[in-house]
């Protein structure tokens, strides 16, 4: 245990967090999402829900400003705009850690591949499905 650090962030994904370089992105799945199959690396965090792990994320790392868009989240079906429950949680939380950015919708064509793309996938236990999310990695300044 760590004084200031969420305990949700196991030192697999403390490591990877903090190997992530600028411009790196990482995607948080749900439970029902295939990990396994498209991650270059997989971090598992089974038992926790998808907005915890989001927020214990968000809680350390710093969001790219450097780019128009950094967080970018699954959509229902091909409906960019509909807003499932899960959908306005991660906005919601986003918004408390990084009020200047909008989280951005990606239909599945767009989102799929990135999630393959990205540095590493953290594999959640979030039953609700369209439950993912990507975080693009920014700076800390000096």
């Amino acid at each position: 245990m760590l004084k200031g650090i969420d305990p949700i962030l196991s030192p697999e994904l403390l490591a990877t967090l903090r190997a992530m370089g600028h411009g790196d992105e990482i995607a948080l799945v749900d439970g029902n999402y295939p990990g396994q199959e498209h991650a270059r690396r997989l971090v598992r965090l089974d038992g926790h829900g998808l907005i915890p792990v989001l927020d214990a994320i968000l809680s350390v790392m710093p969001i790219d400003d450097f780019v128009p868009a950094a967080i970018f989240r699954a959509t229902v079906k091909q409906d960019r705009d509909a807003l499932d429950p899960v959908h306005q949680e991660i906005i919601d939380c986003c918004g408390r850690h990084e009020p200047r950015r909008t989280v951005v919708p990606l239909l599945g064509p767009e989102f799929y591949p990135r999630v393959q793309a990205a540095h590493t996938v953290v594999q959640t236990s979030e039953p609700r499905l369209y439950g993912n999310v990507i975080l693009r990695k920014g700076v800390i300044y000096p």
